[in-house]
């Protein structure tokens, strides 16, 4: 496949998905910061999966394969924690989502400079580390996606922790 980020004839395409993904970034971090006003406020964690996977299909349709995996990971945790009610566990929910969104922001300005998908100035070992961790709290919980309703869910089923171990290991993690 094509690495479509470098391919000249996209250049305006993948400038747009950075503008978007900014303005996108920006509502990510509203979210979090009313989430932080009110732990009990989940909802704003259910709205963060909604809008990440935004900027992931994106992603993923360029061929930014890295960010729409972080997107992927972040949309994951966004949704299990939501279903939780131990605010220990929520607030270092918060912290890792905050690294997220900073490690998004961090690739798309790569992009946008260099057209390459690196992160710069944060520890991705440490960030995956916390990341496994918090998942395994999470194993729990199936949903890992939006609910339709109490019945049913939009995901193909629960994600595991192998999937999100997968996950990792393809962003060499």
């Amino acid at each position: 496949m094509m690495d479509l980020l470098k391919d000249p004839d996209m250049h305006e395409v993948v400038i747009e998905f950075c503008n978007e993904t900014d303005e996108l970034s920006d509502k990510l971090e509203e979210l979090l910061e009313q989430y932080e006003d009110n732990l009990s406020q989940t909802q704003h964690l259910e709205e963060f999966g909604q809008v990440i996977d935004r900027v992931m299909g994106a992603a993923k349709s360029l061929g930014a394969q890295n960010i729409g995996t972080y997107c992927e990971l972040g949309k994951i945790v966004s949704y299990k924690s939501s279903q939780t009610k131990d605010v220990k566990m929520l607030e270092i929910v918060a912290a890792v989502l905050f690294d997220t969104v900073d490690i998004l922001k961090s690739m798309v300005k790569n992009v946008r400079s260099s057209k390459e998908e690196i992160v710069q100035g944060i520890s991705l070992d440490a960030f995956a580390t916390r990341l496994k961790w918090l998942s395994e709290k999470f194993d729990h919980i199936e949903r890992s996606s939006v609910a339709l309703d109490d019945k049913k869910s939009t995901s193909n089923g629960p994600m595991d922790q192998k999937s999100i171990n997968d996950l990792l290991e393809g962003l060499g993690l």
